[in-house]
């Protein structure tokens, strides 16, 4: 099975590689060719990006060994929400994630639980010991290469919210996001000052 989705995302990257080149060619029809990559690639999904708060300061306070064993907590207490959520965990950097949903209420809910279970567990752990989680979520198209990576506007603005701009136990969405969910999903949604990046998207805080 790990063969079978090396293959298929090998062959989506030498695909888009093909037609990138093909685009860089003078005198070609770049709008045709952009056409082609959308009717291949493009897809509609939520994601989103999580970061850990303090993480490179407590790092480097107390060590590489801290550092994975920080890691390695995270993941052991949520990636068993994100599958709850079906979730897939596209990419892991450090101390982020970042994971597709098909339907942007379950990547808030999928947020909401994993602060809850955050909160809970840092009850009992000192300062250097909790796991603290921020996280961005965005919806719309994407350009999705395989299973090895996704480009667009919603990918940028969400990783932005999520890596940059929440603090611990924030959650922060795009408007895409808001518009998308409706009264029936049970979220609760506050207005920010806050811009997304890469244009006029209004940013939106979850209340749970």
């Amino acid at each position: 099975m790990t063969f079978t989705f090396q293959i298929e995302s090998e062959a989506s990257r030498d695909r888009l590689e093909k037609l990138i080149a093909l685009r860089l060619q003078p005198g070609v029809d770049k709008a045709a060719i952009d056409a082609r990559i959308w009717d291949l690639f493009g897809e509609t999904w939520s994601i989103m990006f999580t970061d850990l708060s303090g993480f490179s300061r407590h790092s480097a306070k107390f060590g590489i060994v801290h550092f994975l064993q920080t890691i390695y907590e995270s993941q052991r207490l949520l990636i068993p929400v994100i599958d709850q959520h079906d979730g897939i965990l596209l990419k892991m950097e450090g101390d982020s994630m970042m994971v597709l949903f098909r339907r942007p209420e379950k990547a808030v809910k999928c947020a909401i639980n994993m602060q809850h279970l955050l909160s809970e567990y840092n009850q009992s752990k000192a300062d250097e010991e909790k796991v603290l989680l921020c996280v961005g979520i965005g919806y719309g198209s994407m350009l999705r290469i395989g299973d090895a990576d996704v480009f667009g506007a919603q990918v940028n603005a969400s990783a932005k919210l999520g890596e940059d701009i929440a603090k611990s136990y924030e959650i922060l969405v795009t408007e895409a996001v808001k518009e998308a969910i409706t009264a029936a999903d049970g979220i609760s949604l506050e207005p920010t000052n806050i811009e997304a990046p890469g244009g006029a998207m209004a940013v939106f805080r979850v209340k749970y």
